[in-house]
């Protein structure tokens, strides 16, 4: 209970500080953004795209979670059982996402896969092309 100088209650100054330190604390919370994109296939190029779509998320102040570019630094893609592993991982990532960027005008079975999950999980999904300009729903 918020009190005025004379310790009597003051509800129109609690309301209006409880509005300001919940519009600052929402300002302190970026959106976490689920990057899917294509990997296998030629590895270089789609990790330099995965880099840019990323980046391009934290411009738009999002905080972007691009699991092909950091798990693949230490789990073999082309080793079955760490793949099933790295993307085991993603849907751990995917569950804590404000939303879902699809890039791309392929969609992989990996990506397939995150995108039935989001569905299922109720996560925005949002689709760009390569130039990160949005796209159809797909």
């Amino acid at each position: 209970m918020y009190r005025n100088n004379e310790h009597y209650p003051d509800p129109t100054f609690g309301e209006a500080y409880s509005n300001i330190r919940r519009a600052e604390k929402a300002a302190e919370t970026l959106p976490w953004v689920y990057i899917a994109s294509p990997y296998r296939g030629d590895v270089e190029k789609n990790t330099a795209a995965a880099e840019k779509y990323a980046a391009f998320a934290a411009r738009q102040n999002k905080i972007p979670l691009c699991p092909h570019i950091y798990f693949t630094r230490f789990l073999d893609d082309n080793n079955e059982a760490e793949r099933r592993k790295g993307l085991n991982f993603a849907m751990q990532w995917l569950k804590h996402c404000d939303e879902m960027w699809v890039f791309g005008s392929r969609i992989s079975s990996g990506m397939k896969a995150e995108l039935d999950a989001a569905r299922t999980w109720n996560i925005p999904i949002r689709f760009f092309d390569e130039n990160c300009r949005e796209a159809a729903a797909r």
